[in-house]
């Protein structure tokens, strides 16, 4: 396996809910109602939805 693909493989979604994360809240600080906090809450619930899915799916 090549090492670019390895790492996109071990990290690619790490990152990407880290930057969907970082935008949410990016999003939530200067919004003031409306679609800003719509995308907000959007953003931070994607997050959170994937760890809980992952949380109980072990359990």
């Amino acid at each position: 396996m090549k090492p670019r693909h390895a790492f996109r493989r071990m990290w690619g979604w790490p990152i990407a809910l880290g930057v969907l994360t970082t935008f949410g809240l990016i999003s939530a600080l200067f919004s003031d109602g409306g679609v800003g906090d719509m995308l907000a809450w959007f953003a931070l619930g994607i997050p959170v939805a994937v760890c809980a899915w992952y949380g109980w799916r072990r359990t």
